[in-house]
């Protein structure tokens, strides 16, 4: 399956944040078809516990007023604060690229009208399977299983 021009730019913020020794999950907003913000998970990066992909990402959109006509794309099916967070400003729409390594909190969006797609794309499974096989301390770390 041809991944779209925003996952790829999810995908490309993934592998960065893989380059700078962090979790390999990016993610990209989307207004009116064109990418107003990109983010990665840098909780290792900038020693900050709460910096996931989908939070760098929102961060780095400013104020952005409403988000009612946004997509966020992420790497990965979002955990239950970044939910909390796409559910807070209604941001109508994720898709993700997988949830196999994780499930996340799509239940939760899904109750409060998020419509979430899933891509299940090998490209984000094959990434963190080997992140997760390499770092288990690290990701068990990032979502809260120590």
């Amino acid at each position: 399956m041809q991944v779209d021009s925003f996952m790829a730019a999810a995908i490309a913020e993934a592998k960065a944040g893989l380059a700078e020794g962090g979790i390999p999950i990016g993610a990209v907003l989307v207004q009116h078809g064109q990418i107003i913000a990109r983010g990665r998970n840098k909780r290792v990066q900038e020693h900050n516990p709460i910096l996931h992909g989908e939070m760098d990402c929102l961060f780095n959109a400013g104020r952005v007023g409403s988000y009612k006509n946004t997509v966020i794309y992420s790497t990965l099916m979002p955990c239950y604060m970044c939910a909390g967070t796409i559910v807070q400003f209604k941001i109508p729409k994720v898709i993700v690229g997988e949830s196999k390594t994780f499930s996340g909190a799509r239940a939760f969006m899904e109750a409060h009208g998020v419509e979430v797609i899933d891509l299940n794309d090998a490209t984000c499974i094959d990434m963190m399977e080997g992140f997760i096989q390499q770092s288990p301390e690290l990701w068990n770390e990032d979502i809260g299983e120590l």
